[in-house]
């Protein structure tokens, strides 16, 4: 197969995404990037969604159009199934929301930088996002992140929306076997964790190349304001980011055999940041070399750690 015809699998997940999904599949088949499949698993939209997805399969030029049943067990899992689904085969793979907008470039920018990579080593595409109103009115951009992407910022923060992500078949091949063995809490920050564990290699695009859609349906809201940062740090020092590090540490533990040994050692590191006296908190945090993007976001992180919030 020539590197023209390597194919992209969008992996799309709906649920009662009626009111966007007609402008979600216009981007979509606008991308500049051929040919593409298109799955779309439905979590049990009541909405006339599905139906929308059948008059779209006609128009759906560019390869496949398949819509299964999600498991109904909310969108992680749903994605989940997509990523351990058997069927679905292509060179790379993308993750898809129903209610953005995709820029024509989105997919085309990620194939040409996974191009120039060894197909073997695991490789995952990520970029900034446009954050637009519901009516589609451009209002900002996602926080611009420069420090480098790493399992070390992994731990503790996912650096970009599923809607933005491309992995390479390698990075699809290893993610399908750790999500075999675990749930996750959120596609995107799993996908940043696996990878990055095993020694794969991460792009952060600073380009918006997907408008992200604000509106009352969103499970997971944009972080584009100072007043959503301080939110975010509430929310860390009350202890909420607590579940969602317990969640992705277990199954980082029931995949402890695709990580390399500087990935072992710094998660042993920040597991014992996680307990025992301030001191041995902070040092064990600062052996470890973990970091958020921002000096914020590693100022809370360092709150969090001596407050045994995390």
């Amino acid at each position: 197969m020539s590197k023209q015809d390597q194919r992209v699998a969008i992996l799309m997940g709906t649920k009662d995404g009626a009111a966007f999904i007609e402008e979600q599949l216009g981007s979509l088949l606008a991308q500049s990037h051929s040919p593409v499949d298109l799955w779309i698993s439905d979590d049990g939209s009541t909405d006339g969604t599905t139906a929308l997805i059948g008059a779209w399969k006609p128009r759906w030029h560019k390869g496949r159009l398949t819509l299964v049943d999600g498991p109904r067990q909310g969108f992680a899992a749903n994605f989940r199934s997509m990523i351990v689904d058997p069927r679905i085969e292509a060179d790379y793979y993308a993750f898809c929301d129903q209610d953005d907008i995709w820029e024509p470039d989105r997919l085309e920018s990620a194939v040409r930088w996974m191009r120039t990579l060894d197909a073997e080593i695991p490789a995952m595409f990520c970029s900034r996002t446009a954050t637009m109103t519901e009516t589609g009115s451009v209002i900002g951009c996602s926080p611009l992140f420069q420090r480098p992407p790493s399992f070390r910022n992994a731990l503790v923060q996912s650096i970009a929306g599923g809607n933005t992500i491309m992995i390479n078949g390698a990075a699809r091949d290893l993610l399908a076997k750790a999500s075999s063995k675990t749930r996750f809490v959120s596609h995107d920050w799993w996908a940043y964790l696996i990878v990055t564990a095993a020694g794969g290699i991460v792009r952060y695009d600073p380009r918006p190349l997907v408008r992200y859609r604000q509106h009352g349906a969103n499970l997971v809201g944009a972080n584009v304001s100072w007043r959503a940062r301080f939110s975010r740090l509430a929310h860390l020092l009350k202890g909420g980011f607590a579940n969602w590090t317990d969640e992705n540490l277990s199954g980082l533990a029931a995949n402890r055999d695709l990580l390399t040994t500087d990935a072992a050692a710094c998660l042993g590191l920040f597991i014992l940041a996680r307990k025992g006296s301030i001191f041995s908190r902070l040092s064990y945090l600062r052996q470890s070399g973990v970091y958020r993007q921002t000096p914020f976001g590693t100022f809370g992180l360092y709150l969090a750690i001596i407050s045994g919030r995390i």
